[in-house]
């Protein structure tokens, strides 16, 4: 009675749990409005499936996404009434929050694959493995061997053969099961003339802007630093660095290429932690560095101070951002020139 009537105050799992246990034990009608609640507050996205968005990491026991996320998908599939296709909706939840996440124990390694093999159609099934054309290449004839289960394909081009024509990729899927990928393409260019790399799909942008700090009457002033503004030796600039993320991500690097006349004004490596985030910033001979286990949804700033020593014309550097163990979610922003007179 208590399970029935106290339902509404219960975290994301622990509705589903009592859904469960009531469907179970002859309560279908408690089961299904609590079904119906769970259906009202999920979010369904044609990128990361069907989630919740209050499901997120606490140090409760209970507030463990992965774990959460499989019991729902046995809850779905378990109770009448569940639609074509929202099973696989929540699987695709899980293998997207895989990509860019980990399975931070071995209860959710469990309860993940356990939910993933329970419901919905096959997608361990080895033939249903997409077929790759770039240009007139069929990446199965380049790439080794499809992983058993995953499918999953890699192939690299050298520089020499890439052509026009490799800028055309077909893809088709038969079978059941989702298919995902990704193409990036390697080059150098001068830092100066590289273009902000725009957040089309992976999620991830990072800007970076220069300030540079005088005193005043009024105290101290910061003012943007262009490509025509005059710096001297002496001066303090400040970096300030804004990365987006549209998801959670663990195992982020985030390198911050600076000027050749300037110099770090902290020079010692540290774990800090600020708005929620905690990092290790390590400055280094080229660039200072941040190395984020847990990297929250949502915008975050970076900033830090650097010392011009030298005059001189100067490439300022980029910010470059991307997944350590996903290369395939990556950003960069803009090159500028740096005066000092």
């Amino acid at each position: 009675a208590s399970l029935a009537a106290n339902w509404l105050s219960a975290n994301l799992q622990g509705q589903a749990m009592t859904a469960l246990t009531l469907n179970r034990f002859d309560d279908a009608t408690t089961a299904r409005q609590i079904m119906a609640s769970l259906r009202e507050r999920a979010t369904t996205t044609d990128e990361m499936g069907m989630f919740w968005p209050e499901n997120k990491v606490g140090t409760f026991w209970y507030q463990a996404p992965v774990e959460t996320q499989a019991l729902l998908i046995e809850t779905f599939g378990e109770l009448p009434g569940t639609k074509p296709g929202e099973i696989d909706q929540l699987k695709q939840w899980l293998i997207r929050q895989k990509q860019t996440q980990s399975w931070s124990s071995t209860k959710a390694t469990t309860e993940a694959v356990y939910a993933l093999l329970l419901n919905g159609s096959s997608w361990t099934n080895s033939k249903n493995t997409a077929s790759v054309k770039i240009g007139n290449i069929l990446l199965a004839d380049r790439a080794n061997k499809p992983e058993l289960a995953t499918g999953y394909q890699k192939t690299a081009f050298a520089p020499a053969e890439i052509q026009p024509a490799l800028g055309r990729v077909e893809i088709s899927k038969k079978g059941d099961g989702p298919a995902f990928g990704a193409m990036y393409w390697q080059h150098f260019e001068p830092l100066d003339r590289i273009q902000p790399q725009q957040q089309t799909g992976t999620g991830l942008s990072i800007q970076k802007t220069l300030y540079v700090q005088r005193d005043t009457d009024s105290g101290p002033k910061i003012s943007l630093i262009s490509s025509v503004t005059a710096l001297k030796p002496g001066d303090l600039v400040k970096v300030r660095l804004v990365l987006t993320s549209d998801r959670v991500m663990e195992y982020v690097h985030l390198k911050d290429g600076r000027a050749s006349g300037f110099e770090p004004i902290a020079v010692l490596s540290g774990y800090k932690y600020q708005n929620g985030m905690g990092y290790y910033e390590a400055p280094r001979d080229a660039s200072t560095d941040f190395f984020m286990e847990y990297l929250p949804k949502g915008t975050h700033v970076f900033e830090y101070e650097l010392r011009v020593v030298h005059a001189g014309d100067f490439s300022a550097g980029v910010a470059t951002v991307q997944c350590f163990y996903a290369p395939e979610f990556a950003a960069h922003s803009a090159g500028e020139r740096i005066l000092v007179k």
